[in-house]
């Protein structure tokens, strides 16, 4: 999804590609050469992408991948999926980036997917910290788990407020009980 949504706004070569994606994925997931040509290959092949040449600055001849339609089909489809995979640990992020290319419904239903994944998580870890502790009881593994437990909380009242934009955004404001509405209020 994340070479489909980076192509769908521009062509890219594969070098500026593979840094948009490291970018968008973060620091702590580099995607590799060996990892990002296979799947170019793989897209070209299942037309979901085409591949050009084109000359740089350095006057080395770069082959550029474009989207084709059955591509920006493939891509809308995934941008609007908000099935689990959408909301699992490896796929959340890429889907959150493209968020702007789905509707309101979807957005709500996989930021809520993700929150109930993580509330459930949380209690897991609540249950199992004093099961934990009673086989290795140090300051680090403790200090570890607490982490775990309040990066996770975060998260979860992250999304809780996102959903509620989501919601406020749309959903029209209604007017108090009483207030007339401009139909109303016309002679």
């Amino acid at each position: 999804m994340a070479v489909l949504g980076l192509l769908h706004d521009t062509p890219l070569h594969g070098y500026e590609l593979r840094k948009q994606v490291t970018g968008l994925l973060g620091w702590g997931r580099v995607l590799s050469y060996g990892t990002l040509y296979p799947c170019l290959k793989s897209l070209v092949r299942r037309g979901l992408i085409a591949a050009g040449s084109c000359t740089a600055e350095t006057r080395r001849t770069r082959i550029t991948y474009s989207l084709t339609t059955d591509g920006r089909a493939r891509f809308a489809a995934l941008a609007t999926d908000a099935g689990p995979m959408a909301w699992d640990d490896d796929n959340f992020g890429v889907h959150f980036a493209f968020f702007a290319h789905s509707d309101a419904r979807t957005r709500v239903r996989v930021l809520e997917g993700r929150r109930s994944r993580l509330e459930e998580r949380l209690d897991q870890a609540r249950t199992a910290l004093p099961r934990t502790r009673g086989g290795r009881d140090d300051p680090y593994t403790r200090e570890l788990q607490r982490h775990g437990i309040e990066s996770v909380e975060r998260e979860v009242t992250w999304l809780t407020e996102l959903i509620e934009t989501e919601r406020a955004r749309s959903t029209p404001l209604e007017a108090p009980a009483g207030t007339p509405t401009p139909k109303e209020t016309t002679p």
